[in-house]
């Protein structure tokens, strides 16, 4: 399958995920929320892949929300649905399609996904061009850059799961203070609130990304790589610390059997690690775990 609304480039393991739309601000439709949710799905098994870094196309937008120029339902929603709770008990179920969230269905596969995930954030993000940097693991802006929680100016609501990603990096008050105000923030206010983790001038941004994909996974088990991100997004929010230890002791005993004892002899013989275990073959427990947590 072809590309049309997103380029990718491999560069010594890490993709590079460019919004490709710049004549349009690289505003998000439900084709490129497909295409983000299939790279995200696919990168997993993918073993030349060790991080991805996310971008816009361009110098004025990393993604200017929603494209609202569409006909019918701009957000890809089936109007002649009468949605209920109880439909929504099952995600994959291809009847719901047009009743799920876009952005939802591609912050959940950046969730799931086992490499870790950089925002480049070079221009304008609002909306769900802000909402799907939240479930990516560092958000770097351009000092032109603008971010922006729209959606009360709209007369809708959060969506891409920003209501569980948000006060998580923020807290509680601030995000509630984001989300009401609807305000589009500059670069040193994001970095302000905990948004932005770093600011960069607009050419050395993706420069910076890349060294930090690589600070992160150069040299690094990309199976223990993708445990360590899962454990730490799923584990903090368990009420009990003892459904942690489970899953770290599962995880501490498949390493330890794996790159784990490349890792040990490494340290002993003063050389660099080399692993050989992929994130494409996980352990015997992760499927289970992940899709019960």
């Amino acid at each position: 399958m072809s590309w049309t609304s997103l380029s990718h480039h491999i560069d010594d393991g890490v993709l590079t995920v460019t919004l490709d739309r710049p004549d349009h601000l690289n505003a998000f439709t439900p084709t490129m929320a497909g295409e983000l949710e299939r790279t995200f799905t696919e990168v997993n098994d993918n073993d030349d892949v060790r991080a991805i870094i996310v971008t816009g196309a361009g110098h004025r937008a990393f993604c200017a929300g929603m494209d609202l120029s569409a006909d019918g339902n701009v957000f890809g929603l089936d109007e002649s649905r009468t949605p209920t709770l109880a439909d929504m008990t099952d995600l994959r179920s291809d009847d719901i399609s047009r009743v799920r969230d876009t952005g939802g269905r591609v912050t959940l596969a950046i969730h799931a996904c086992r490499k870790p995930v950089i925002a480049a954030i070079n221009g304008v993000a609002v909306g769900i061009g802000a909402t799907m940097t939240l479930a990516m693991d560092a958000r770097l802006m351009s000092t032109n850059a603008r971010f922006g929680l729209v959606f009360g100016r709209l007369g809708i609501t959060p969506e891409a799961v920003s209501t569980w990603f948000l006060p998580r990096l923020v807290g509680m008050p601030r995000a509630l203070d984001l989300l009401y105000s609807a305000e589009i923030l500059d670069a040193k206010a994001a970095q302000a609130v905990g948004l932005a983790t770093e600011l960069h001038a607009p050419d050395d941004l993706l420069k910076r990304a890349r060294e930090l994909a690589d600070r992160w996974t150069l040299g690094r088990s990309p199976v223990s790589t993708a445990l360590i991100r899962q454990m730490t997004y799923r584990h903090a929010s368990l009420d009990e610390p003892e459904d942690a230890h489970r899953v770290e002791s599962l995880a501490m005993f498949y390493t330890s059997v794996g790159d784990g004892s490349e890792g040990v002899a490494a340290f002993r013989e003063k050389r660099s690690p080399r692993f050989t275990r992929q994130a494409s073959t996980m352990p015997p427990f992760y499927d289970e775990w992940t899709a019960s947590s």
